[in-house]
């Protein structure tokens, strides 16, 4: 396993992490999560990625049940708050109030007393920016919470968070995580540049675009009818014959490297020195070991060359 810096602090964290999201406390059962999280601690994953809204908590639980295993100080743990975790009116956002209740809630699911990374989940157009950046500061200075990181803003929205930390001496954002794949390159334009500027690392999410960039499609018809993407109306929009048909090419070009085409689609990721670690969601050990095959691998020129080609066929 290779390890990044993440941002301009002093943390590192593995090239390849582990998340919960639609997986944990839902949709995976807690053993087959813990045989997951296992082998991805034994191949040299030492970042693990959750939030409070992940099955309204259930994701966190299982996930500091799991790690209570380990020593605490082997491994970094991030989760998150925003989006709501109730139906009052003070249940979601970034106020005072609820990013107080919401780390506690969260230590307290996680049986821990601190987390490494706290996200804010979105930004809240209705809470000023200092009064968030206040509150996660003053969890900085209790020692319940060590990095400050966002995830899906704008780099118009950091570059006002990063003023404001600086105008009143708070701890400054380290970590963003967006979504990034090979279908969506959003960040490329600003939020990357904005990145290597001011020591933000990309912590990114969806790198095979919800399993999309593994090859298992032959068509947008063959998605199965139980299956998670077919259940989740906005995955399954994403999936179309123009990509499937992308990845097929993408496909050929990972096996005459001798990769997978998932192992190609995150190496690809990883060929950004802005991105510290590729976020993925495994259900079963085995994919976990063919995520971690990814880090280490540098793509040829050429190679890069070919996948923008079928890439901006697509994109």
């Amino acid at each position: 396993m290779n390890y990044r810096r993440l941002g301009r602090s002093g943390l590192k964290v593995s090239e390849i992490s582990l998340g919960s999201w639609l997986t944990y406390g839902g949709y995976v059962e807690q053993e087959r999560a813990a045989s997951a999280v296992r082998k991805a601690y034994e191949l040299g994953v030492n970042f693990f990625d959750t939030a409070n809204v992940y099955e309204q908590g259930a994701a966190e639980k299982v996930m500091g049940d799991i790690l209570r295993d380990y020593p605490r100080e082997s491994y970094v743990l991030a989760t998150k708050a925003f989006w709501p975790m109730g139906e009052g009116p003070n249940d979601r956002g970034l106020s005072r109030k609820h990013v107080t209740e919401q780390i506690n809630a969260s230590l307290s699911r996680l049986g821990l007393d601190y987390v490494d990374i706290f996200y804010c989940h979105r930004y809240d157009q209705d809470t000023p920016i200092d009064e968030t950046l206040r509150t996660i500061d003053d969890f900085v200075r209790q020692g319940k919470v060590l990095y400050v990181g966002v995830s899906e803003w704008t780099a118009a929205q950091m570059e006002e968070a990063l003023g404001t930390a600086d105008r009143y001496l708070l701890d400054r954002i380290v970590v963003s995580q967006p979504v990034y794949n090979m279908f969506n390159r959003y960040i490329e334009k600003e939020v990357i540049p904005l990145g290597q500027a001011k020591g933000i690392s990309q912590v990114v999410f969806s790198p095979l675009a919800q399993g999309l960039l593994t090859g298992k499609y032959d068509s947008a018809s063959s998605i199965p009818s139980d299956s998670r993407a077919a259940k989740l109306e906005w995955v399954k929009n994403g999936i179309t014959e123009e990509k499937i048909e992308a990845v097929k090419k993408l496909s050929a070009i990972a096996r005459e490297i001798d990769l997978t085409t998932g192992q190609l689609a995150l190496a690809w990721i990883l060929r950004q020195p802005n991105v510290a670690s590729a976020l993925v969601g495994a259900s079963r050990p085995e994919q976990v070991e063919e995520n971690v095959k990814a880090t280490g691998v540098t793509l040829s020129e050429e190679t890069l060359a070919a996948i923008e080609e079928i890439l901006g066929s697509v994109n």
